[in-house]
């Protein structure tokens, strides 16, 4: 993402965090607990299933990929920026990505048992304005996720120019 001033770059004016076990059963509670928060800008429906499914991989991924079924916790960050815009942090500190340039490729995964598709950043990014992923091999990886209510204006710097939902 680029450094000049953007519309992610706004002023916080509402925050909500929460942590949890990297546990399946808890990918639905990551979703609805960030649907509830995003609410208060009364959103549409559309909107608020673009969040749920995007928070969805998200989690799912530290889940199977992060933690490798080993225990971990996840935290959830929702920040409500000026101009309606959601800023969504997931992270985990499990095994981190080594390449994440490739990992972002479409149909890539380390999936031997070909039981994932490997399209999990590629759902992300389609139901969000813009995806940042950064990761540390051995300390985790936090994936951020922009979603503009409404019609976006210009989006500068997210490397990507889309209409509304």
């Amino acid at each position: 993402m680029s450094r000049k001033k953007s519309i992610f770059n706004g002023k916080v004016i509402n925050k909500m965090q929460c942590r949890f076990p990297a546990l399946s059963v808890n990918e639905a509670m990551a979703r609805a607990t960030v649907a509830v928060f995003v609410s208060q800008l009364d959103p549409e429906i559309t909107e608020l299933a673009d969040i749920k499914c995007a928070v969805s991989e998200a989690v799912t991924n530290c889940i199977v990929h992060g933690y490798r079924s080993c225990e971990g916790m996840i935290t959830v960050t929702v920040s409500i920026l000026e101009g309606r815009v959601v800023k969504i942090e997931i992270k985990d500190k499990g095994c981190g990505i080594p390449d994440v340039k490739q990992a972002r490729t479409p149909l890539y995964t380390t999936d031997a048992a070909g039981e994932r598709s490997g399209m999990g950043f590629t759902v992300m990014e389609s139901f969000t304005h813009a995806m940042r992923v950064t990761s540390k091999v051995g300390l985790g990886t936090t994936v951020t996720l922009y979603k503009c209510l409404g019609t976006p204006p210009s989006i500068e710097g997210s490397g990507r120019r889309r209409g509304g939902s």
